[in-house]
């Protein structure tokens, strides 16, 4: 008796709606990502032994090897409040428009007498030729900004413990102490004591305390 012969089906398979689906995904990653913003200017910070990570959410101060002091502020930190407030604070008069545009720029790293003049330019100033926010002795404007920051915080009843985690300080390691010292004493002017200083990190020497010990929780991540 003769077999019955089975037609056989053709195999192949439809990928369209699959491609579609990958592509429509990868697009809202892209989107949806947020971009680590760019630094303010490239310094040589120290080396340390550390495995912290810095927060995409810190507020940091960057001190240049020449000695200038810039400040960064990310949405995430209160960007908008923390300028609404210095204006009203330091009496600027900056229109909403202003405001709105002074929000957009990258950094800030100009003297508060000077904010209204270098908004009405048609570009953000360039790091490279901005002064820099004062931090001498006789203006130290570090202060103002530091305020504002801790008076937009205590309105939202966020802890201070919580700002002082966000809080970082990037300073060249060829910079001269009594910049810094101006930097930490703007911070106890507005009664913070705690800070963190961003540094490069490095591999725990073998043989170390701290080396033993992260051999044996595993492997960690360096910070940035």
């Amino acid at each position: 008796m003769p077999k019955v012969k089975i037609p056989r089906k053709s195999t192949a398979v439809d990928m369209t709606a699959m491609c579609d689906v990958a592509f429509l995904l990868l697009s809202f990653f892209i989107l949806a990502t947020k971009q680590k913003p760019p630094e303010v200017l490239a310094v040589q910070v120290p080396s340390s032994v550390s495995t912290k990570v810095a927060s995409d959410k810190a507020i940091v101060i960057t001190l240049t090897k020449d000695g200038r002091t810039f400040i960064m502020l990310g949405e995430d930190a209160k960007k908008k409040e923390v300028l609404e407030d210095i204006n009203t604070t330091k009496a600027l008069g900056l229109s909403p428009a202003e405001l709105q545009k002074w929000g957009k720029q990258t950094f800030i790293g100009t003297p508060l007498n000077l904010v209204k003049g270098t908004l009405a330019l048609a570009n953000e100033m360039d790091a490279e030729k901005s002064p820099g926010i004062p931090t001498d002795s006789a203006n130290n404007e570090m202060v103002d900004w530091v305020r504002s920051v801790t008076n937009v915080f205590a309105k939202e009843q966020i802890d201070q413990k919580e700002l002082e985690k966000i809080l970082l300080v990037k300073g060249d390691g060829n910079a001269l102490y009594p910049k810094f010292k101006s930097i930490k004493e703007a911070f106890k002017k507005n009664e913070i004591y705690k800070f963190q200083i961003v540094t490069d990190g490095t591999a725990a020497p073998v043989g170390s305390e701290l080396y033993n010990s992260n051999k044996q929780k595993g492997p960690a991540t360096k910070s940035e």
